[in-house]
């Protein structure tokens, strides 16, 4: 088994539900062990659109890096995605952060996810996992790459009470 860590957004739609049915959709092939609180955060890339929810999970799986993309980009397009133009709106988005300490650059992928210690969106939810963590390439922990990043506009979600 191989240790994963992963990304999830969602800025379309009933986004806490959008987070939800990803985390429900994604065994048996990745196996979830923890999933951080939900963040709502201000966009990325692309500002005029709606705020995102993001949250992080810590799994395991018996794919291959290029194989459990595969799997997400599946998951994802079940769960509504359509292609839209880079750092636009989505339904929901899944991002592989780390494989095991895999540094791997290719045309198709590359783990650790390259634009991660730039991300406080990402950095968030996952410090909440693990801190302790060290970024195979940066040789920094996540909570000292999270010491450097910017995090205004990321809050808690709250979900409204009906």
């Amino acid at each position: 088994m191989h240790a994963i860590y992963l990304s999830l957004g969602s800025n379309l739609g009933d986004r806490a539900a959008n987070l939800a049915a990803a985390v429900a959709a994604l065994p048996p092939a990745v196996r979830l062990l923890t999933c951080s609180p939900i963040y709502e955060t201000a966009p990325w890339g692309y500002a005029d659109q709606n705020a995102f929810l993001n949250q992080a999970l810590h799994a395991e799986t018996e794919l291959s890096p290029t194989g459990l993309l595969a799997y997400l980009k599946q998951v994802e397009t079940a769960l509504g995605r359509v292609p839209s133009f880079r750092y636009g709106p989505r339904r929901i988005d899944l991002d592989i952060l780390f494989y095991d300490n895999l540094i791997l650059q290719s045309h198709a992928l590359s783990i650790p996810h390259p634009r991660l210690h730039e991300r406080a969106f990402v950095l968030v939810p996952l410090a909440d996992l693990a801190p302790g963590l060290v970024h195979p390439f940066l040789g920094k922990t996540i909570a000292e790459l999270l010491a450097a990043a910017d995090c205004s506009g990321i809050h808690p979600y709250l979900p409204a009470e009906p």
